[in-house]
Formats: C-alpha cells, sequence, structure tokens
C-alpha cells in the first residue's frame, strides 16, 4: 500500500520496535520520545531481533507530540499508568481522518479513547510478545511478536484498513472481529504472569511455569479469566466466546518456550515504577464482580498488586 504517515506516542519498548518496523516498511514515522530522545537523535535508533537486526540512522523523532503534525495513524504505546496524559499528547496529531490504535494492556483502554476521539477512530492490538529496552537508543525484541488487531467497533472494513497498514511490514498482524474477547484472551497470560512474577518476589516467567505451585495457579487464574470474559461476552451482547481448553493451552505453550523472560510489570516493579494495576487487574476484576463472577485469584493478585504499589508510593 502507499505509505502512511504515523506517529508513535510513548516510543518505549513495544513503541519504539513496532514503530521501527513500521519505518522499515517504508512508512512515515514520526516518534515522541522522552528518555531515549537524544541518544536517539544523535545516534539513531537500533533494534535486534531474530527476524533480522536493523538500524534507523535519522528517525523522524520529537519530544513535544505538537512538532509532529496531523498524522494518517496515531499508534499508542503509553503505558496505562500515564493514560491519563493520552489526551494531550495525541490531539495534536488528529485530522478528520486520522485512526488510532491502541497498542495497550488491559482492560476498557479504548473506550477511554472513544470518550476523547469518538469510537469508528479507535483500534485496539494485542501483541504477544517479548522485548526489552536496553541501554538509551536499543531495543531487544526477543521472542514473538505476533499482534491481533481489532476495531473497537468490530467494524471489518475498518479492521481490514489496519490490516493493510502493516502488509509490508516484519510483523505478524492479524485481525479479530472481537476486539473485546481478544482483550480477555490477552489477560489470560498478563494477570497470572505479570501478577505472578510479581508476587513471587520478581521472578521470571520461567520459575512460574516449573514450579507445580505456581503452574497451577496460573492454570486456576486463567479459568477465572475465561469465566469472567465469557461472562462479559454476554452482558455486551456478543456472541462470541473465548475458547478456555484452546486459550489455556496456547498460554502455557508459549511461555514454556519463553525461557526466562522479564514480564514488563516485573521490570517496572523491580526499577520502582508505577506497575499497570487498574487496567490490568483492577477493572477486569470490576467487571467479574459486577457480574457474579467468583475470582478468588484475581482478586488475591489485584490486591498484591495494589499493596507493592501503594508500597512504593510511600517509599
Amino acid at each position: 500500500m502507499a505509505a502512511q504517515s504515523v506517529a508513535v506516542i510513548g516510543a518505549g519498548a513495544v513503541g519504539s520496535y513496532y514503530g521501527a518496523r513500521l519505518a522499515q516498511a517504508g512508512h512515515d514515522v514520526r516518534f515522541l520520545m522522552r528518555r531515549d530522545f537524544r541518544a536517539v537523535r544523535q545516534s539513531g535508533l537500533r533494534v535486534t531481533s531474530p527476524d533480522g537486526d536493523f538500524d534507523l540512522p535519522s528517525p523522524s523523532v520529537h519530544d513535544d507530540s505538537s512538532q509532529i503534525g496531523h498524522v494518517d495513524w496515531v499508534l499508542c504505546a503509553l503505558k496505562t499508568t500515564s493514560l491519563g496524559d493520552a489526551p494531550a499528547l495525541v490531539a495534536p496529531c488528529l485530522g478528520p481522518d486520522t485512526r488510532i490504535l491502541c497498542l495497550m494492556n488491559g482492560l476498557g483502554v479504548e473506550e477511554r479513547f472513544a470518550d476523547w476521539f469518538g469510537e469508528e477512530r479507535i483500534f485496539g492490538g494485542l501483541a504477544f510478545t517479548c522485548i526489552n529496552r536496553e541501554k538509551p537508543g536499543c531495543v531487544s525484541h526477543l521472542r514473538y511478536g505476533a499482534v491481533t488487531v481489532g476495531h473497537l467497533g468490530d467494524d471489518p472494513a475498518e479492521v481490514q484498513r489496519a490490516l493493510d497498514l502493516w502488509s509490508g511490514a516484519t510483523v505478524d498482524f492479524d485481525g479479530t472481529p472481537s476486539l473485546l474477547r481478544s482483550r480477555w484472551e490477552k489477560l489470560g497470560w498478563n494477570i497470572p504472569f505479570n501478577g505472578l512474577c510479581v508476587a513471587g518476589g520478581a521472578i521470571t516467567t520461567d520459575r512460574v511455569v516449573t514450579d507445580p505451585d505456581l503452574r497451577a495457579a496460573a492454570r486456576r487464574t486463567m479459568d477465572e479469566i475465561v469465566d469472567a470474559g465469557n461472562a462479559d461476552l454476554a452482558a455486551h451482547g456478543q456472541t462470541a466466546r473465548i475458547d478456555r481448553d484452546a486459550m489455556i493451552e496456547r498460554m502455557f505453550g508459549l511461555t514454556d518456550a519463553m525461557g526466562a523472560y522479564r514480564p514488563s510489570t516485573m521490570i517496572d516493579f523491580v526499577e520502582g515504577r508505577p506497575m499497570e494495576v487498574e487496567e490490568m487487574f483492577a477493572e477486569p476484576l470490576r467487571r467479574a464482580r459486577a457480574l457474579g463472577v467468583d475470582t478468588p485469584h484475581i482478586a488475591l493478585l489485584t490486591a498484591l498488586m495494589r499493596s507493592l504499589d501503594q508500597r512504593r508510593e510511600g517509599d
């Protein structure tokens, strides 16, 4: 397809990697950067990946989104701990036909963007990948990288528009007919593995899947997520449902092959940053309780994550 203009808002590990892949495919990508701004402006952006290492020697980088201008697409990869900053950061990049792809964790994110900018332009992207940010200007893609994309209104034509953007990029992009179902399926990994890796004392994913008790706890948490997710889908009038056995088998299969991976929330915990508790843990728990679904493992992980986050704020 013809080159599109793309603003990457939230160019951390995930935003930088996927933005760099779009730039590699020939799109006009403009990065909003904070921590790495000077390093990338001076020396470019370096990506190491099993799918091929590459450099962007002179990417378009900015430290103020008002400098970016109107674009065809906004790729918002902020942490949900900065979700409140999104309207001011995204708005300067929007023209009348700009689409917004929220490449973020959690539940209810797209609805927040719809409140700010209108439902018709909002998409959600669910990335299953292992990516870490290394020294400034360097991103390490370790494994996986597939992204599932959906439209908030589940409009098939709009989903195809998003897939067309990524058609020339070295990324496995797939569409979903139900964004809400895909959100809950992603939580099937995020809640147990982010939660247990933090609550277990900043352990890596291999410790969870090889310890029989932790693996069993992850499995029971996944069961609760399926129950809550399917109840939420029914409450929204959708016929789509999560296939329990297929989802759980897939999540464990991918994680068993992952090795000693540090999930993003565990890294935030170790480095003393705010953790993505509200959208990743608390909002799913709120919906489950409102629907009368019993979720004791999700409730325990949410309470532990909140307590640890509050202790960080106190420190």
